[in-house]
């Protein structure tokens, strides 16, 4: 009985993980962020074919700053948008920005927002590095996939 008690309140239990999967898909989902109490999960879902993150943009559809990439180097990461939605790089407009060229990111710092459906999520890195770019505007539409930081993970 204790078992299923525990497995009940568990975030992490296999057939409630299948089952958020399951939502993602049918819902057309990229991602999924719960929490309760001390527990959390984040599902994340690629609609794309397995292209790394960390990958150059195709240059004929990136912008004028990530065009240049070829003297970049494979210590630049590229961050993409995990999702369609409003860019936003500061939480509200009278706040400085969560980031700025120069600035040290770890993989749990939060760079940007973006804002789908009404719902602002918060970009964490991903990466530990120094931002050598940040290729959008703030309040600019962005979709899945399209460029917004180079952080430099040498730095």
């Amino acid at each position: 009985m204790a078992d299923s008690a525990s497995k009940e309140g568990d975030v992490f239990d296999e057939d409630r993980l299948c089952r958020l999967i399951a939502m993602m898909k049918e819902h057309d989902l990229c991602e999924v962020d719960l929490q309760e109490d001390t527990q959390r999960i984040r599902l994340r879902r690629n609609t794309e074919p397995a292209a790394p993150v960390y990958a150059a943009p195709p240059v004929a559809s990136a912008p004028p700053a990530a065009a240049a990439s070829a003297g970049d180097g494979d210590n630049i990461v590229v961050i993409k948008s995990p999702m369609v939605g409003t860019f936003y790089t500061k939480p509200n407009p009278k706040s400085p920005p969560f980031v700025k060229v120069g600035d040290h990111v770890d993989p749990d710092k939060t760079i940007c927002i973006i804002e789908a459906m009404k719902v602002f999520n918060e970009i964490p890195a991903e990466v530990s590095g120094r931002v050598v770019a940040v290729l959008m505007q703030d309040s600019e539409p962005v979709e899945f996939g399209k460029p917004l930081f180079k952080v430099d993970t040498k730095g």
